[in-house]
């Protein structure tokens, strides 16, 4: 008779790169374990794989341990381990504190995690053996529905941003080898994805760390070569150096989405400058004007972050004009929140957190009419529309300009079609909201 394998629940917070960590960490044990990703189900084992990029990201982190540090008190679970971006900044300070977690493990290796809890759970040599055979590099158990996955080409970041953490946690760029992306990325398709999505702190530097070249397109044009994916999708560029070679293949290449995720963080120049973003309010809109017109109808996803050390009323209602007027048809805001170790965090914290607040507020529903009038233009209009899932009395999808999680989704009526999972369809807008539309299938 075949053993029954425990049950280990791998629970994931932050960003999309925390998520393709968390699969790959999954393979490498799923031989040995019965794998969920963020179940709400009994399981033996939590592994917490937690953020630690902002404020409210160390909070979420910080409760979600807590609970299960509950639970593996009143024996609920058998073992509770923690890795990811918060334990690497503060991995002793947790330590000391939350004495009922077995291993705080930091941003290391995949394959050290694994080795460590099978140690840890009294595992055989062959079990460590075949821990030891997982491909690292390239196997996942994907956390995602089916046809879609992340595939991130790079860890670390070279910027200084002066606000940012991530590169005193996760270290300098570090390109993936093209050769090892693109054994993954076929791997990914042979497991049904349809839709690569690729990420990076920032994407368009890739290959740089490597010979000095990006590399960027070069590796876009190798992936359009696995006809599986009807989609790709980029997220997380920089507006300084970004490839107009990189804009021209998304106008001419139908396969990649129109859809480009980059955080501009503000427009005011002395804001910029104290933010060592290395371009300037005129330089950022030449940027975000180039991208339009060089590839037209392209969604344009940002992010920005207000209450920086020093911003003044008059940059903060420069910021909201340029929002206004850019019409960005995605965008975030975030309030700033000094991280230990940062440039910034030398800088006087001034803006009070109830001003925080209110510019978060004031943005978001600057944000809110404009998304209402993007969509309210595309009633009426054809697009092709991937499935997503099935939620209440609707088809949930998205069309190309649209990212899973963060952007307006399409809801197609049960009543009206007969539909499946993880397919394309065409479908007519009939009816806009604020950040869901509705269509027919055409």
């Amino acid at each position: 008779m075949t053993m029954k394998k425990p049950k280990l629940n791998i629970v994931t917070l932050g960003c999309s790169k925390n998520k393709v960590d968390s699969e790959r960490l999954a393979a490498s044990l799923e031989f040995k374990y019965d794998i969920m990703h963020d179940s709400d189900k009994k399981s033996d084992v939590v592994i917490i794989n937690t953020c630690g990029f902002i404020g409210d990201a160390k909070e979420e982190s910080i409760d979600t341990i807590l609970e299960y540090a509950e639970l593996r008190r009143a024996k609920k679970i058998k073992r509770l381990y923690v890795t990811g971006c918060l334990s690497q900044r503060y991995r002793k300070d947790l330590q000391e504190e939350i004495h009922e977690v077995d291993g705080f493990y930091g941003v290391e290796s995949v394959q050290m995690i694994a080795k460590d809890i099978l140690t840890q759970e009294s595992a055989d040599s062959e079990t460590l053996r075949l821990c030891d055979s997982v491909s690292y590099n390239h196997e996942r158990v994907l956390s995602t529905p089916e046809h879609y996955a992340y595939l991130k080409i790079s860890e670390g970041c070279n910027r200084r941003c002066a606000f940012c953490a991530i590169p005193l946690i996760r270290g300098e760029h570090v390109s993936v080898p093209m050769d090892d992306l693109i054994k993954e990325a076929e791997l990914l398709a042979q497991k049904g994805v349809k839709e690569l999505i690729l990420i990076a702190q920032d994407l368009t530097y890739y290959g740089r760390d490597i010979d000095g070249q990006y590399r960027i397109v070069e590796l876009v044009k190798r992936l359009l070569e696995i006809k599986e994916f009807e989609w790709i999708r980029l997220h997380y560029g920089y507006p300084q150096g970004f490839p107009d070679e990189l804009l021209d293949l998304m106008n001419q290449e139908p396969r990649i989405c129109n859809y480009i995720d980059l955080p501009l963080q503000h427009i005011s120049t002395p804001i910029l400058k104290n933010m060592r973003r290395g371009v300037d309010k005129e330089q950022t809109i030449n940027f975000v004007k180039n991208a339009r017109n060089r590839v037209p109808g392209i969604a344009f996803r940002t992010t920005f972050i207000v209450g920086f050390p020093g911003e003044t009323e008059e940059q903060f209602e420069e910021l909201c004009d340029f929002i206004r007027e850019m019409k960005f048809e995605r965008a975030g805001v975030f309030a700033y929140s000094p991280e230990e170790g940062t440039p910034a965090y030398e800088m006087e914290d001034d803006v009070p957190e109830e001003v925080k607040q209110q510019r978060v507020d004031d943005i978001m529903a600057i944000q809110q009419n404009i998304s209402l009038e993007t969509n309210e233009k595309r009633v009426g209009t054809v697009e092709k529309v991937l499935i997503d899932r099935v939620e209440g009395d609707y088809y949930v999808g998205r069309t190309q300009y649209d990212s899973p999680e963060v952007d307006d989704e399409i809801l197609i009526s049960l009543d009206d079609a007969d539909l499946e999972v993880g397919t394309f369809v065409n479908a007519k807008i009939v009816k806009a909201d604020y950040f869901d539309l509705y269509a027919e299938i055409v």
